[in-house]
């Protein structure tokens, strides 16, 4: 069996050990755009910082491809499949041929037509390793950054750069910062404490043209600046299933074997499509976790075995100079709100079940609230009025706290 997999992220990490879970003989080739071992792509911000190098990123030990007998074919791209000969051709005209082929090809930085940008001289993304190192070697101390968008990405890297670089400039059409992950007051509280890191913000407003290293925004501000990182955000790479005739929803969409409607093709991580369980609705899940699960799923397909159901969801655990974020499902039905200073909590609920929630600072315990959203608990069986204050396995029966911490069970 020949097994080919585009991608070198966390799903095709997921892909080739779910693979080698049922099958030990077939040949693994990975073929990634990328000159690099397979590393953790949201550790690139403290690269810059130092908190972190090369080595200690990589997703996988040195030895990982040796260990499951992948043949590597790096710093090549994919251009297109031709589905009836099944071959996999790439840049350079080599034809590789495959049984099963996955797609892991992940997202790219999505940057807006903007009168001028060509006139920018040191322009950057931020969302590889390359990228980060590129940025890296331009930084000096007295530098102006500007960086559009005040999304995870954006901020990430402000965040990466703050102690390296003069003065740092966040704009963002949106109204808020972080306005995929967090409400009005969550967004203040986390502004504020970037502020006092020396971040500036700019929002509800973007550039209207760039002229060198200046930019007029829309608010009829002239903001000069060393150095401009988009961030603005990212679009699935879906071409290669596109151009081969498969469906497109924004992403690749798969079934619940992770199968794309083309034969023998398959599909995971940023590019795929996922099942939300929270908001019942099928859409693009862009997290690391879910993007490792669905490509075990798929490689345990691809290998002929039957793979385990995902139950994903949104979720994201990050932090800003020390202060935690944790965020998790919908924001949809009753609200139940707690805070004090940075501290702020805030459970979203509907139809007796947990929905989604927001943690910022104290963020202890958050995992139950991430497993009764998973787990659909119904929150007449617990006492919700204590798990909203002090969440605790004592909100629990008896039966569901044997069960989970010591495998338990009882009738009553």
């Amino acid at each position: 069996m020949e097994y080919v997999i585009v991608g070198n992220s966390a799903a095709a990490v997921g892909a080739i050990e779910g693979i080698r879970q049922i099958d030990r003989e077939g040949r693994i080739t990975v073929i990634s755009s990328e000159k690099h071992h397979t590393y953790s792509r949201p550790l690139i911000s403290y690269l810059i910082q130092g908190k972190t190098d090369r080595q200690r990123m990589k997703y996988r030990q040195d030895s990982f491809y040796d260990d499951f007998g992948c043949r590597t074919v790096f710093n090549k791209t994919a251009v297109a499949i031709d589905r009836e000969s099944k071959k996999l051709f790439l840049e350079d005209g080599e034809a590789v041929s495959y049984d099963k082929l996955l797609m892991a090809s992940g997202s790219s930085p999505f940057i807006p037509p903007m009168t001028g940008l060509e006139t920018v001289s040191k322009h950057f993304s931020f969302m590889s390793l390359d990228d980060a190192e590129a940025l890296e070697k331009a930084l000096f101390p007295e530098a102006k950054v500007l960086i559009i968008g005040a999304g995870l990405i954006g901020l990430k890297c402000a965040e990466g750069i703050a102690a390296v670089t003069g003065k740092i400039t966040v704009i963002d059409l949106a109204p808020r910062i972080l306005s995929s992950i967090l409400d009005d007051e969550g967004a203040q509280i986390v502004q504020a404490h970037l502020e006092k890191q020396g971040i500036d913000f700019r929002l509800g407003v973007s550039v209207k043209r760039f002229a060198s290293n200046k930019a007029e925004l829309t608010s009829g501000e002239n903001m000069h600046f060393d150095i401009l990182v988009t961030a603005v955000g990212v679009r699935p790479n879906v071409g290669l299933i596109k151009g081969a005739g498969g469906e497109i929803d924004k992403g690749i969409v798969v079934n619940e074997r992770m199968e794309t409607t083309i034969p023998d093709i398959y599909a995971a991580g940023d590019c795929a499509v996922s099942y939300d369980l929270s908001s019942d609705t099928r859409r693009i899940l862009a997290l690391l976790p879910n993007a490792y699960s669905g490509g075990y799923a798929a490689g345990i397909a691809m290998a002929g075995g039957e793979p385990p159901e995902l139950k994903s969801m949104p979720m994201n655990a990050i932090g800003f100079f020390g202060l935690h974020i944790i965020t998790a499902g919908t924001y949809d039905g009753e609200v139940f709100e707690t805070k004090e200073g940075e501290n702020y909590k805030k459970l979203f609920y509907s139809n007796d079940a947990l929905r989604g929630f927001i943690m910022i600072g104290n963020a202890d315990k958050a995992g139950i609230y991430t497993a009764m959203i998973r787990e659909k608990t119904p929150l007449s069986s617990i006492d919700f009025e204590l798990i909203c204050g002090k969440p605790s396995l004592m909100a629990f029966s008896r039966s569901y706290r044997d069960q989970k911490l010591g495998g338990k069970t009882h009738e009553n």
